[in-house]
């Protein structure tokens, strides 16, 4: 078996059961109508069910839930009442950075609240809890610039990686990284593609700054601090140096 053969191995072994992960996450739905009410614009599959980049370990689908600009809470008071929602329907839920993570039977979905910045586009403001402020985005901005890509494989190996290694990595993040890096790469190369990416967290990643295509002055590059950057960094040092792929992704 080739290296390229395995990661393909690889890629097979952690294909997700998308229909599944969607019947579950659609018992959320209820409640995120309900809880937006008629300022509710849509709720849809984002993330990686959106940009062909699923998994079957990490995050099962993303919801993002597009609110009207005539709402009038506050984006942190959104987000709180959001989980609240969840959580008083008997969900076990976890606050993350920008959504929140509701268990539904097996399957990790992750939830985020945006306000429409305007009636017209998808230009939304989201609440960004770690540094209790918010941001602008474009959710089909982001599709995009991940679907078009031509670098899906390798994206899946490194969310694969991330979660074999119980690592923090915004997928947002990760994304921008493998693609960024992968530029001028020949397409399916995957192994040499993989441990291209693998070198460049290892010795590059922790200095290199990324900005959100939909949002200049977002910074994707601070979603993380130094130290967790450094984990990413020595976690790839170890992956780059092991003798055979069966320690590095298995």
């Amino acid at each position: 078996m080739t290296a390229d053969d395995y990661l393909r191995y690889i890629l097979q072994k952690y294909t997700p059961n998308i229909e599944l992960a969607q019947m579950n996450a659609s018992s959320l739905f209820p409640i995120i109508q309900t809880w937006a009410n008629q300022f509710l614009v849509e709720a849809i599959y984002s993330g990686s069910i959106a940009k062909g980049t699923s998994v079957s370990i990490g995050s099962d689908a993303d919801i993002f839930v597009s609110v009207s600009s005539t709402v009038q809470e506050t984006l942190s008071v959104m987000y709180e009442t959001l989980n609240t929602a969840f959580i008083s329907k008997g969900y076990t839920t976890r606050k993350q950075n920008v959504s929140i993570g509701v268990l539904v039977g097996s399957h990790k979905i992750d939830i985020t609240p945006g306000k429409r910045q305007s009636q017209y586009g998808y230009d939304h403001s989201i609440y960004r809890r770690k540094a209790d402020t918010w941001t602008k985005t474009n959710v089909q901005t982001h599709i995009s610039y991940v679907a078009q890509s031509n670098r899906i494989s390798e994206i899946k190996l490194l969310k694969i990686w991330r979660e074999l290694h119980k690592i923090d990595f915004p997928s947002f993040y990760l994304e921008m990284v493998v693609i960024d890096c992968l530029k001028y790469a020949r397409t399916g190369n995957l192994s040499e593609n993989f441990l291209t990416v693998l070198s460049f967290l290892a010795d590059g990643f922790s200095t290199a700054r990324y900005v959100d295509p939909a949002n200049t002055a977002n910074v994707i590059s601070e979603d993380l601090n130094v130290q967790e950057k450094a984990i990413i960094s020595n976690a790839a040092k170890v992956s780059r140096s092991q003798p055979n792929w069966g320690n590095i992704i298995g």
